[in-house]
Formats: C-alpha cells, structure tokens, sequence
C-alpha cells in the first residue's frame, strides 16, 4: 500500500460519501500529491479490484468496509505523531475566550452504560473536587448531536480536555509544547516524580488512554491520602512568557479552571525531567482524572482523548449534572 493509494482512502474515509476522481484529485493536493484525473482513475481501479473501494458509476466512489480496515492496519505507523498535529490543530481551531467565557473549548468524550451511570457520578463526585480536574463543567448527552452519536444504552460525559490550557495561550500569542504525557506520583497532596511517561510526537495514540487501559492510576488514593498516582502532562512555554502565562492562569483560575500543578524555574529540570534552552516546564492535569477514577472502581468506559471541539455555554456544572443522575 503505497502513499497514493492510502492518501486516498484517507480521503474517502474522511468525506464518508460517494466522490469522484476531480474531487479526489483536488484534496490529493492537500496531502502534497498532484496527480491528473486521469491517474487518480487508475489508481482507484486498483483500489476497486483490491475491494477497498466501491463504484457508483459515474458519481464515483466510497470506501468499503474491507478498505478502512486496510486503512487501519496500513497507517498505524503512519499515525506516529498523529496525536500532537491533533493537539496543535484542535488548538488552533478552538475560539474559546477566557475572558468572557464564550466560544468552543476541547473536549475528551466518554460513554458509560446508562445502568452505571449514577455510580460514575458519585466516583467522579470526589475528583471534580479535588485539584485534578481542568474545570467543573461537564456536557451530558443522553441522544445524538450534530457532532457526537450517543450509543443505545449508553450516557455521554465530555470533561475538558487540558489542550484547551493550549489554546487560551496560543490565542494571547504564547506558544507551549506538549511534550509527555504520564502518570505523575502524588505523595503528601504534592507532585513528587513522574512514573510513566509517552512522548507525544511519538504515539499514534492518546498517552493518558494508555495508562488508564493498562490500570496504572490511583487517582482516588491522591485524593484520599495524598499518596497515589494521576494523569498529567509535561508542556514548556518560552522563558519570556512566563509571567503573562501566570498572569492567564490567574485569570482561568478566577473563571472557574483549574489545570497547572506546578510551573518550574527557567532553564531548570522539572521533576527531573530537563526542557529546552530558554524554556520553562509546567505541568498540567489530565483531563481524563475523572475517567481514571471510573476504571479503577471497575466502570467500564469507552474513552476518546482531545475529541471534539464544543461550545462552553452547553456545559453544566458537575454538581448540578450529578444532582440530575442522583
């Protein structure tokens, strides 16, 4: 499977609609491949005798079912980095205001069989009290969106993604690195040394769902004893902005948010990990706590990571979402 051949089943999986080969060849572009019609043409022939394409005859093509599989399976090393171009691009995309508390901030979307669901609520109850939450708004679905299917059976649960720290910086002008996600040791209520860690400009999936998939957290023991063990991640900003950025944190703080543990000293390792020159480390809560909290009480969850980008005013309160499901 070539670079063409995957770069459109990439654009077919995306459109999710039958397109032809002018079409094709136009978003091909954006993938840095200038191919005539008349190539793409051949090049789908080869898809379609492979059975990952289908014909509908002169309105052209749609992926089959066998084709985004292959997809799947081709790309995975591919997808290395996939993680941070979708933190850099949800970040860009994302208008919210801190100030006025308007436009769409970045969401993890969750699902929890509605039959778990008051359970969930009051596990969760003790993590969006703690420090290691970004925020107490929530969005809950119970049926579709526009933008998010809801399954049979099942209770939607967005908590705010810490990209979204990403976001309200980039729009000040500051730019900030994520570089690891991890399980970060809490020992006396403080942060004491990451565990585990992922680079994120190397995994093709979220670090903070791997860790809670492979049970490495204790996010209610930190709460309880102030030993344990939560998600969190490394990011370094430019030493020159590093008052303005505490100076927005104030601010976030003042409106609601929470999310940065800890900011280090220029230059200087934090929680031995070392940043770059002229570069300061912070580190930042998961936005996933909630969810790690769940599976460690044995709830199942189905979890996406940086999902999906919503407006802050559909958001409730978690108090007032919890007292809805009591």
């Amino acid at each position: 499977m070539n670079r063409t051949l995957l770069s459109i089943l990439k654009i077919l999986s995306k459109e999710n609609k039958i397109i032809g080969s002018k079409e094709i060849s136009k978003k091909l572009k954006m993938h840095g491949i200038n191919l005539s019609e008349r190539t793409v043409r051949y090049h789908l022939k080869i898809l379609d005798e492979r059975g990952l394409t289908k014909v509908f005859g002169k309105e052209g093509r749609k992926i089959t079912e066998k084709g985004r599989k292959e997809l799947e399976t081709a790309s995975t090393v591919e997808k290395v980095g996939f993680i941070i171009n979708k933190i850099e691009s949800l970040s860009y995309l994302s208008d919210f205001d801190i100030n006025s508390l308007k436009g769409r901030l970045i969401l993890n979307i969750t699902y929890i069989h509605e039959s778990k669901i008051k359970k969930a609520f009051k596990v969760m109850e003790n993590v969006f009290n703690s420090p290691y939450v970004m925020g107490h708004k929530v969005l809950i679905l119970e049926k579709d969106t526009e933008n998010i299917l809801v399954p049979k059976d099942h209770v939607c649960i967005g908590t705010i993604c810490s990209v979204t720290l990403n976001a309200i910086l980039l729009k000040a002008g500051i730019p900030i690195i994520s570089k690891f996600g991890g399980v970060l040791e809490i020992r006396d209520g403080q942060p004491y040394k990451f565990g585990a860690l992922i680079s994120y400009d190397g995994t093709s999936l979220d670090p903070l769902e791997i860790f809670i998939r492979g049970k490495m957290t204790d996010v209610i023991g930190a709460i309880k004893n102030g030993f344990g063990r939560i998600l969190a991640s490394f990011r370094e900003i430019p030493v020159v902005c590093l008052d303005k950025v505490k100076e927005i944190y104030k601010i976030m703080q003042k409106k609601g948010f929470k999310g940065i543990l800890m900011f280090g000293e220029p230059n200087q390792p934090l929680l031995d990990i070392p940043v770059g020159i002229d570069r300061v480390g912070i580190i930042v809560v998961g936005g996933l706590n909630p969810i790690a909290a769940l599976e460690e009480n044995n709830i199942q969850t189905d979890t996406s990571a940086i999902s999906v980008l919503y407006d802050y005013n559909e958001l409730l309160d978690f108090n007032n979402a919890f007292e809805k499901f009591k």
